[in-house]
This record gives C-alpha cells, structure tokens and sequence, in this order.
C-alpha cells in the first residue's frame, strides 16, 4: 500500500494530491502536462526542489516512509527497494548490456549474477542484446534494457513512466502482459504512468485520473475511464 501526501511547484505548475494506492497494480492516466512524471519523480524522491519553497512530500510504503520532507530529510534511493524506469534509459556507456542489467546485483554471486540478468533479458525480449553497448541499441531496444535493469533486484516497488514509449503498439503490448504477470508473481506493487487508455483496460488496473495536478479520479479503469472508452470505440467505429 502506498501512501501519499504531496504540495509540490514546479514553475507556476502545482501538484497536490493526498490518497492512497492499495491495489498491486496503479495506472496513471492524464493528458500532457496533468503532473504524471512530476508524482513519479517524487515518490522516488527525485525532485526535492519542487518542494523546497513551503510545499511538503510524504510518501509511506507498506507504513515505512520511504520519503519525507520535515527538515528536507529524504531517504537515499540505495537505501529502499524501489526502481524507476523513465522515458529516458540512462544507461551506462561505458558497460554492456549485461553489465547494465547486472550493475544493481551486487550481493549475487557471479554465476548467480549471469542467471538473473539472462532471465531479465528473456523477460524483456532482450537476449540477444546481451554483448551490446547502449550507444550500439535503437530507442525500444535501450527501454527494454533500463526495465531489464530496474528489475534485475526484484524491487518492491516499481514505478514506470511511460517506459514503453518507443516501442511499436504491438512490442508493447506483448511487454505489458509478461511485465504484469512477472510483477504479480512476485508481488510487487506497480505504479504506470501512461497516456494510453488501453495499457489501463489491458491489465485490468486501479486508475488514478490526473488533472492540471490534481486528481480528479480514483478507482476501476471501466469507471474512471469510460468517457476516454466510448472516444476510443467512437473512433474504432469511424475508420
């Protein structure tokens, strides 16, 4: 269960929401600009300049506060088992993809190491690109990778924003549904940020409906997002 107290700026945009997220899987859904990457960085604990002038964050997981803003004090991101896979990869350069995937893996033994990033790898569609450097991957190929690598630990929280982005309607799809089951099998708690309705009704998710920093929504994605349903099936039936 995650939960979540947030006053935060960013230039003349302010995003306020107080809830919570108890379901294992939550959907993030809003137009551009409505503050889905902005809630994501900052239940990382990503942003703390968005709060620095008078706003607060707090952020529990499970009841452990993994974020807290009283004296600017914010947990480490070593120091919790959360993973953040943005837009962005931000690989390593300089390492291949299986020191990428592996870097994280510090505890594993070496044999150990190897078997848990080819079986990130495999997850992610992503086994042939195990000798290859980041500058050598296409854009789709370097998310996989990151979300190879942001799994590799087995985090207990994991948050995604937007991470299928430059990957065909189909690759993504097929990704999503190893993801969730990958996820569900282990239980860990998912937060997707997305500007696709179908990645909602796909999975089946919580949806959290974000608007101009606020949210507007909360709860099953046939309830929160049936007008966004009856566009889409309106267009499916125009072409």
């Amino acid at each position: 269960m995650l939960e979540i107290a947030l006053d935060a700026r960013r230039g003349s945009f302010h995003l306020q929401i107080e809830t919570v997220f108890a379901r294992d899987w939550t959907v993030i859904f809003g137009p551009s600009g409505s503050g889905k990457s902005t809630l994501l960085r900052l239940l990382a604990g990503l942003d703390r300049e968005a709060v620095a002038d008078g706003g607060h964050a707090r952020v529990a997981f499970n009841g452990s506060t993994l974020t807290d803003t009283a004296g600017l004090i914010w947990s480490r991101p070593g120091e919790r088992a959360t993973a953040l896979v943005t837009q962005q990869p931000s690989l390593f350069p300089h390492l291949t993809v299986a020191q990428n995937v592996g870097y994280g893996l510090t505890r594993l033994s070496g044999v150990e190491r190897e078997a848990r990033v080819n079986e990130m790898l495999e997850l992610v569609e992503a086994r042939e690109l195990v000798h290859r450097r980041p500058q050598g991957l296409s854009g789709g190929e370097a998310q996989r990778v990151a979300l190879a690598r942001a799994l590799a630990p087995s985090p207990k929280l994991l948050l995604l924003d937007e991470p299928f982005s430059a990957l065909d309607g189909a690759t993504s799809d097929a990704l999503l549904d190893r993801l969730f089951d990958w996820v569900k099998a282990l239980g860990i708690q998912t937060v997707l940020a997305t500007h696709d309705a179908a990645d909602a009704f796909a999975i089946g998710a919580e949806v959290a409906l974000l608007r101009e920093g606020r949210l507007a929504a909360l709860g099953p994605a046939n309830e929160v997002l049936s007008q966004e349903r009856d566009r889409l099936m309106k267009r499916l039936a125009e072409c």
